[in-house]
């Protein structure tokens, strides 16, 4: 069986899946780009718990975990079954790294799941198992829990992180909802960071990326909270050692918000 490759997501709001966006366009062609998985597991920036999490749920439901965007996203649904055995696996590979995890027998799809999938993958007929971040750890945590559940690349397992490439949702909001101008200054800092990332990861220089905080330009312009990028350490780690890191996508909304993506090879 072929070694399926990792993905890093940048997933957008929950009206990316209605949008006229280049972001929207590029996670439809997702599924032309990787190999037909025959299962997926991802991390959500939007599943936070203490230590990681591994969701048992054979029928997840599903999480409008937003508020205020069209009524029509709020009745939207993706079918895709849960893997209790897959997750039991991964459950086994996070013990056998030391990683303590825990188990969640119910847990629905939240926007950063269901979101990317249903462009993706619409047909909603692959299984899926949910890993949590803890927003607490670092990205070197991130990436051990990444490269814990690297094995299943071996069977078909689509591994993806689904987060966002930067994250500054109060200068977004200000912009989207409330009309404001988008600030250049901000937009020459989001650009600084994205290369950045793109240099880093193109010459695998881990011990930088792990180091973002203190190595890249802007972190806290780009994140002020850290959830969102932690996905991208888990796709990095479990992509193996060496990696090669390719930019699949990369648009701005409203001059500065980055949607950028990677394939991890």
């Amino acid at each position: 069986m072929t070694t399926m490759p990792t993905l890093f997501i940048s997933h957008g709001g929950p009206n990316i899946v209605i949008s006229d966006t280049p972001a929207r366009h590029y996670l439809e062609t997702i599924s032309d780009r990787v190999p037909t998985p025959k299962a997926i597991v991802i991390v959500s920036a939007h599943f936070e718990t203490h230590g990681v999490t591994v969701v048992t749920d054979p029928r997840p439901e599903m999480i409008y975990d937003f508020g205020g965007f069209a009524p029509e996203l709020y009745k939207m649904i993706y079918a895709a079954p849960g893997a209790p055995e897959l997750a039991e696996r991964v459950l086994a590979l996070l013990e056998q790294a030391g990683l303590d995890p825990a188990r969640l027998g119910k847990r629905g799809y939240d926007h950063g799941t269901w979101t990317p999938l249903k462009l993706a993958f619409p047909q909603a007929n692959i299984p899926i198992v949910q890993v949590s971040i803890d927003p607490n750890r670092d990205a070197a945590w991130h990436y051990a829990v990444g490269q814990a559940l690297s094995p299943l690349r071996e069977d078909g397992v689509l591994l993806i992180g689904s987060g966002h490439i930067t994250h500054n949702l109060r200068a977004f909001f200000s912009v989207m909802r409330q009309g404001a101008a988008p600030d250049p200054s901000l937009a020459a800092k989001v650009n600084a960071f994205t290369e950045w990332f793109e240099e880093r990861l193109a010459a695998n220089d881990k011990a930088s990326i792990l180091d973002w905080k203190n190595k890249a330009p802007f972190p806290a312009e780009n994140h002020p909270t850290d959830e969102h990028l932690m996905p991208i350490f888990f796709a990095y780690g479990a992509a193996g050692e060496k990696v090669r890191a390719e930019r699949v996508h990369d648009s701005v909304d409203h001059g500065f918000f980055a949607n950028d993506s990677y394939l991890f090879h």
